[in-house]
């Protein structure tokens, strides 16, 4: 009987569903492997960057539903970022068409990436409304009129917010996870681990703060550290050895 071949990024062994206790000092190794990672392929990391940065700017200014379009869209794009993160793991090169990659996961994993994000976006939807009664979703009335105190609240809730999702997406495209699940392994591993995540939550608002007084120029470098940072998380919360692999 000839053998079938795995489907879409198909994990040769179970899936890694629970998490472990690390220390808070591991939050600084993680930023410290993104580095290694990053360093690996500077050029096609800020390239990945800027394709998630410029999708998500020119579809906030599709009016009415840009904003929303952009929560569907965008983290689809960014996950070129971990894709980007597990080859240069695994010693090969990140490709731009990386950028394009998780849209052609299967749907539970598109789902799961995008309810994750959606987890984020309604923080920093309140949060812009409670601290500043401005509306996201209407980028007319936001228009840049916002008070950098108030971003930085925004932002700051925005991340918190993403801590206990924040494994899903690994989860969803390299192990072919139910949604369910990979939102329970997520959730659990900020229960086990908060002190080090909000740690690393810290170390993220400092590179906000770089894209923010860059005037967004250094987001091209906060994208892809966060991105290979979190993934450092993830391997060493859930146990991971080996870099996974994808079609």
């Amino acid at each position: 009987m000839t053998e079938l071949p795995p489907p879409f990024n198909a994990s040769p062994q179970p899936p890694h569903l629970h998490p472990r206790i690390v220390p808070w000092r591991h939050a600084l190794a993680w930023y410290e492997e993104a580095m290694r990672l990053f360093k690996r392929a500077p050029a096609t990391w800020a390239a990945l960057a800027v394709i998630a940065i410029a999708a998500e700017i020119v579809l906030k200014t599709v009016p009415v539903v840009g904003p929303l379009l952009s929560e569907f869209i965008t983290p689809l794009a960014a996950c070129g970022l971990i894709y980007a993160a597990a080859a240069a793991d695994r010693g090969a090169a990140p490709s731009l068409a990386f950028a394009f990659r998780a849209f052609r996961a299967p749907t539970r994993a598109i789902f799961a990436i995008i309810a994750s994000a959606l987890v984020t976006f309604a923080a920093e939807v309140f949060a812009a409304w409670w601290i500043a009664g401005a509306n996201l979703l209407d980028t007319g009335s936001v228009a840049f009129d916002l008070r950098p105190a108030a971003i930085v609240g925004i932002y700051t809730i925005g991340i918190l917010a993403s801590l206990p999702v924040m494994f899903v997406a690994f989860h969803a495209l390299f192990e072919q996870v139910p949604t369910g699940a990979a939102f329970a392994a997520s959730w659990n591993a900020f229960a086990l681990n908060t002190l080090p995540l909000l740690v690393y939550a810290a170390a993220s608002l400092v590179l906000l703060g770089l894209g923010l007084v860059t005037f967004g120029l250094g987001l091209v470098l906060a994208l892809p550290l966060w991105a290979a940072s979190s993934y450092a998380a993830w391997k060493d919360i859930f146990g991971i050895k080996d870099a996974p692999t994808f079609a």
